[in-house]
């Protein structure tokens, strides 16, 4: 694969819109805002993280569990009802939380899944899904398995 370190991070998760004094928050934003704001800052740290000595893969794993620790915020908070549809919205728009990886996520079979990459065929070797997709009743016990693209250790939703 071509792409750089950068473009890959670029293209798989994108950080929220910058804030701009014409950005309206809906009501509700003050509740989800440090928290928000603590991902932010996290994902900061992960990005200035040295990955001298990692894989190439390796070194976005922290950047696609942050990105999925934070879409799955957004969700729960979503299914539980504690925030508005205004706010939701708003959240998806501003790119605070992946609309697509939610949206497979009320799907049945992908209630658990940890990214998007590992459901593409295109990004796998035989044109399947990935490995971690696969349920740990058919591997091999004792078996870890661990994929390439984000670091999970299975996000089949029978297990």
């Amino acid at each position: 694969d071509t792409r750089s370190y950068q473009s890959i991070v670029k293209h798989t998760t994108s950080m929220p819109r910058i804030r701009t004094s014409k950005t309206k928050f809906p009501d509700g934003w003050e509740a989800v805002e440090p928290t928000m704001l603590e991902f932010e800052r996290k994902m900061r740290d992960i990005e200035a993280e040295p990955h001298e000595g990692k894989r190439r893969c390796e070194s976005l794993w922290p950047v696609f569990q942050l990105h999925h620790q934070r879409s799955r915020y957004v969700f729960e908070l979503w299914k539980k009802k504690a925030i508005s549809r205004e706010l939701y919205d708003f959240l998806l728009k501003e790119q605070y939380a992946d609309a697509a990886l939610i949206a497979k996520w009320k799907k049945q079979g992908y209630e658990k899944l940890c990214c998007l990459r590992c459901i593409q065929p295109s990004d796998q070797n035989f044109g399947t899904t990935c490995v971690c997709r696969i349920p740990k009743a058919q591997l091999e016990s004792g078996k870890i398995i661990e994929c390439l693209n984000c670091g999970c250790h299975g996000c089949a939703s029978c297990d």
